[in-house]
């Protein structure tokens, strides 16, 4: 029990790192769009080697996925961050993925809507 709720602290403090990180990034291509990325989540292996950065970005399939792709060019940035910023032995190897999980919430919650909708249009006749 206490080493994973170390596991989940440290995720937590990545995930706060991480999004200092990016808000302080320089680069022509994130800055136009930084208030439209978010980090979601961060999952740590249980050795500590391997930190798994869950990205959501709004906007269109091509858009995220080139998002997600740059933020991976760019991570030794953020490694070198984290290390700066987190006493650690040694930082994990960050590995940037796509979270889908808050656009399926989105298309849950029109649905949801959609099904309403169509439940007051029977009740009304």
């Amino acid at each position: 029990m206490k080493q994973e709720y170390k596991l989940k602290m440290l995720e937590s403090e990545l995930r706060k790192v991480l999004a200092e990180a990016l808000m302080e990034m320089k680069d022509t291509y994130i800055d136009p769009i930084k208030s439209l990325i978010t980090i979601s989540r961060v999952e740590v292996s249980k050795d500590k080697r391997y930190a798994d950065i869950y990205v959501s970005v709004l906007g269109d399939d091509k858009k995220r996925t080139e998002v997600v792709s740059h933020l991976e060019e760019k991570k030794g940035y953020f490694r070198t961050y984290v290390a700066k910023n987190i006493r650690m032995y040694v930082a994990p190897e960050l590995r940037f993925k796509e979270d889908k999980g808050i656009e399926a919430t989105v298309r849950i919650g029109q649905l949801l809507d959609s099904i309403k909708e169509s439940q007051k249009d029977t009740d009304n006749k």
